[in-house]
């Protein structure tokens, strides 16, 4: 049994639309042992390994199923034990995880695709490593893998060493309570690193906590918590009641300080936190000594000060309230008369709430260094017999993170209590602060019955709060969030995302533009970068996960755009959970054969992902059957078919049942991209108006510019933006690098597009075919290495009879094949087409090749170039110096305008449209007047 292959998915996927893991598990000969056949005592074994199992209801769906699974008819297959295993190890480490799934993978025999829902990364990636590990070690030995279990291996220490790893990597108690508090008022949240630094919020709207400090957190308050000494004096300044205390940094010094006190006493280090280094009820010299060198472990200087009688308290106050009161207490165990103390505390720890660190809502006991101390004060140790009801102390300081419990005293705290809580954490500065009390009773006030404050603390531990030993839990992270988030304040930017085969990239560009005229400051990523407000801030493929965290992490944007790509799916799922806006182009044959995606109605399952998770508008191009089909799985508030053919039957009758869409409308002045919503038909703009349309002709473009108007108009922003931001956007190389760029620098015109496959090909042909050329057509033609011969084959039909020479090359990453081998796969098609030798050279290199069509180019010619390397190829053609000629043009000369007026119809019924045409200045009668 071997994993062969493992995905990491951080959001929505074919899979789920949240977080798993995909394993490829080869079972190998353990194909033929399923776990009827391995038998109960297998079963049995690994229930006791993991008792959780037995609450795992599997397809039965109730507690026991998975048991009952295994060993009934022929059992199940230990892939989907795998999966049980990894699932459970996590809930056993504290993470709430239950989604699973295991299928065969049908070709190959004994090959399983495991997923399982995991909640931190390495954490997941591991709970899989370790329950192979398990399931190996439990098999007989005559069918267990070589190698697969050292034979040192022991069970409960692999298990408690994986707990103790996975909680170093999941967020602490308290973070992780900040978190569920924002998720459930649906804000959304990114860890941005391992430790507790979380951020809230999205783009311009995000505040940041790392642990419970938050981005309001005063530094100088932190600073001045963190400085006990002078701490006490400013609380002793305002009245407040705290222990006389003085500041040593040696052994003599914190003696006298003692002296000069009165015993008893406390040392503690200078800045400490979590109890570390603290020392209680120092009654000598000797004692005093041994607790300086414990806090000098943690700090240089050393606090002694006045001992005070009663149980500790935290007091926690967020935003100026106090939102709970906790008791707590050192761990300890009760005698019993009967057991040893180390008996004692093995029994304690079979308490189910007791586990590894943060595992559970206490922590285990443990028998070390400091509680040898504590009992040594008792004279007693680990083998003593304490008499009953006695308690012993095995800890000075009551924190949970030491064996310690908590006892919830928030509903009765005596008002004169609570309000000096509030006044010390005022006083220090903090927004959320923590007071340390000492109280015989807290229900009575420090007026009448004394009691002291201890300290205060910066980023007070939440855990004590959220699952108290006793009493009732309260929601101490609600308040926080509510004071980073005021009612009414945002939390969200609005995500649009956009995949396709082809046309995604200028459609994110064009609704990033639009946006930008809206007076938005998006964040945009594409095949070649992330761009901020307009400025690419990181170069290359941009269309996966990574980049979208980027994106809704900075801090500048407050509306985002997101090119999807279907490598980014297949690799690691999205980067978000859900996206306002989400639009499919077209499903095209690109890539198939790669990643197990081998048919256009499996790539279509794949970019289907966008609309699955769009939650207000899912855009679709109707004219795309397979995007049509798309419709069926969105639970999208509305949806918006993008149509360019006027007598769509579906996408009439979505209109006139109040619908949301994006048509094109012929009229004698040119085509009109047209809105259609709540029965209102909104006409928008002249398609020879968008400069990215050359004049109408770029019918790709047209559509592209039509589904971007369309999710802007899902996204609100307003109808003038949008003609501004589509009039205004044109394909430059600057604007849009690879997509149908134009020079006209040259006698001859070039047209400059990243085209790689027979869809985009074609499209570009199409173009250059309704383009007014007085001399050749020249084509200078590639195909990625990486695709079948079939795709090179259709990359050459879609440009086959459409111009007067051709150019095969290839990229300069040959993906595995020969130097020569795609020239010439497509050249040979091309003479099986019909085209003469004489019209086809065959020149690999890319730049030799866009050399040699410049080169052959003459005035008045149109050349085609496909490329690769965008910014090196584009250089190359506008540095191209033609030989002999000296700043020839060739003018297209446009008809002259005709003053005639135009009536023009409404294609699709809406009574909203009076049939005069219009744009965003009102009533246009002439094209010279549009124009």
């Amino acid at each position: 049994m071997r994993i062969l292959d493992r995905s990491v998915y951080v959001g929505p996927s074919t899979f789920a639309h949240f977080p798993v893991i995909r394993l490829i598990l080869d079972l190998g000969e353990l194909e033929s042992w399923p776990t009827a056949k391995l038998g109960k005592g297998f079963v049995d074994a690994l229930v006791e390994a993991l008792p959780g199992l037995r609450e795992h209801g599997c397809s039965y769906r109730e507690p026991g199923g998975f048991i009952r699974r295994m060993l009934e008819d022929e059992g199940t297959w230990l892939g989907h034990v795998l999966e049980h295993v990894a699932i459970e190890l996590q809930n056993v480490a504290g993470e709430d995880v239950t989604f699973g799934k295991t299928r065969s993978i049908d070709e190959r025999p004994g090959v399983y695709s495991v997923v399982y829902e995991y909640a931190q990364r390495e954490e997941g990636i591991a709970a899989g490593e370790l329950a192979m590990r398990l399931l190996c070690s439990l098999l007989p030995p005559a069918i267990r893998p070589a190698d697969s279990v050292p034979e040192d291996w022991n069970w409960p220490e692999a298990r408690d060493a994986f707990i103790r790893y996975a909680q170093r990597r999941a967020l602490g108690p308290s973070t992780a309570s900040l978190v569920k508090a924002a998720e459930e008022r649906n804000i959304p949240w990114l860890r941005l690193n391992d430790q507790s630094l979380v951020q809230l919020g999205h783009g311009r709207f995000q505040q940041r906590i790392q642990a419970t400090v938050t981005g309001k957190t005063s530094h100088i308050a932190v600073e001045l918590a963190s400085d006990k000494e002078e701490t006490n004096k400013i609380l002793g300044s305002l009245g407040l009641p705290v222990p006389r205390q003085e500041l040593v940094q040696s052994v003599e010094g914190a003696q006298s300080a003692a002296r000069r006190l009165g015993f008893p006493v406390v040392t503690k280090p200078y800045n400490g936190n979590h109890g570390r280094g603290i020392s209680i009820r120092l009654t000598s010299p000797e004692e005093v000594a041994e607790g300086f060198a414990k806090a000098r472990e943690h700090s240089r200087s050393v606090i002694v000060e006045t001992f005070l009688e009663g149980d500790d308290h935290r007091l926690l106050v967020v935003n100026g309230e106090l939102v709970a009161a906790t008791r707590r207490t050192p761990g300890h165990v009760v005698g019993d008369g009967e057991h040893t103390i180390a008996q004692l505390v093995e029994e304690v720890n079979t308490d189910p709430r007791r586990g590894v660190g943060h595992e559970k809502v206490l922590t285990k006991l443990e028998l070390d260094a400091q509680a040898d101390m504590m009992m040594a004060r008792m004279e007693m140790t680990a083998a003593s017999v304490p008499e009953k009801d006695r308690i012993v102390y095995l800890r000075s300081t009551a924190n949970l993170s030491t064996g310690g419990t908590a006892t919830d005293v928030t509903d009765i705290i005596h008002p004169d209590n609570r309000d000096m809580a509030i006044r010390a954490i005022r006083a220090i500065g903090l927004d959320v602060g923590g007071v340390d009390f000492l109280s015989t009773n807290i229900a009575e006030s420090y007026k009448s019955i004394g009691g002291g404050i201890c300290e205060c603390n910066a980023a007070p531990g939440f855990r004590m709060h959220v699952a108290p030993s006793e009493g009732k839990s309260r929601d101490v992270a609600g308040p926080v969030i509510d004071m980073l988030f005021p009612a009414g304040t945002p939390s969200r930017v609005p995500i649009a995302a956009v995949t396709g085969t082809n046309g995604k990239t200028t459609t994110a560009r064009m609704l990033a533009h639009i946006a930008k005229m809206a007076g938005y400051t998006p964040g945009l990523t594409t095949t070649d970068g992330v761009y901020i407000d307009g400025q690419r801030t990181v170069e290359g493929d941009m269309t996966g996960p990574v980049s979208t965290r980027m994106v809704l992490a900075d801090p500048q944007i407050d509306l985002a755009v997101l090119e999807i790509a279907r490598g980014g799916l297949l690799r690691a799922g999205m980067g978000v959970p859900s996206v306002n806006v989400g639009a499919v182009l077209n499903v095209q044959s690109d890539h198939l054969g790669m990643k197990g995606i081998d048919t256009l109605e499996q790539l279509a399952e794949i970019k289907r992902i966008i609309v699955e998770v769009a939650e207000d508008c899912a855009v679709l191009n109707a004219d795309d059957p397979l995007v049509l089909k798309m419709s069926g799985y969105t639970d999208a508030k509305v949806i918006c078919y993008v149509t360019m053919n006027p007598q769509h039957g579906l996408v009439r009758e979505h209109i006139r049942a109040g619908g949301r869409a994006c048509a094109l409308e012929a009229g004698v002045n040119g085509q009109m991209i047209t809105l259609y919503d709540k029965g209102g038909h909104i006409p928008l703009l002249w398609t020879h108006l968008i400069p990215a349309t050359l004049e109408g002709r770029a019918m790709h473009n047209v559509q592209n510019a039509m589904v971007a108007a369309a999710m802007a108009f899902s996204m609100g922003i307003k109808l003038d933006a949008i003609r501004q931001g589509l009039r205004t956007f044109d394909t430059t190389f600057f604007q849009a690098p690879g997509r149908m760029n134009v020079f006209n620098e040259h006698p001859f015109k070039v047209l400059f597009d990243y085209g790689h496959n027979a869809h985009a090909v074609g499209v570009m042909a199409d173009l250059a075919q309704r383009l007014d050329v007085v001399g050749r057509r020249i084509v200078v033609l590639a195909g990625p290495g990486d695709r079948r011969d079939q795709d090179l084959r259709e990359i050459a039909d879609a440009v086959a009879g459409r111009f007067d020479h051709y150019i095969c090359r290839r990229d300069d990453s040959l993906r595995g094949r020969d130097s020569d081998e795609v020239p010439k796969i497509q050249a040979a098609r091309l003479r099986e087409l019909g085209i003469a030798d004489s019209a086809i050279s065959i020149i690999p290199d890319e730049q030799e090749a866009i050399e040699a069509g410049l080169a052959m180019s003459q005035a008045g010619d149109l050349l085609l170039v496909f490329a690769d390397a965008l910014v090196r190829s584009w250089k190359q053609v506008i540095k191209f110096k033609p030989n002999g000629v000296q700043d020839t043009r060739v003018v297209e000369k446009a008809p002259a305008p005709q003053a005639i007026p135009v009536q023009v119809e409404p294609v699709f019924e809406a009574s909203a449209w009076d049939g005069v045409v219009r744009d965003e200045r009102g009533i246009h009668l002439t094209r010279e007047q549009d124009d």
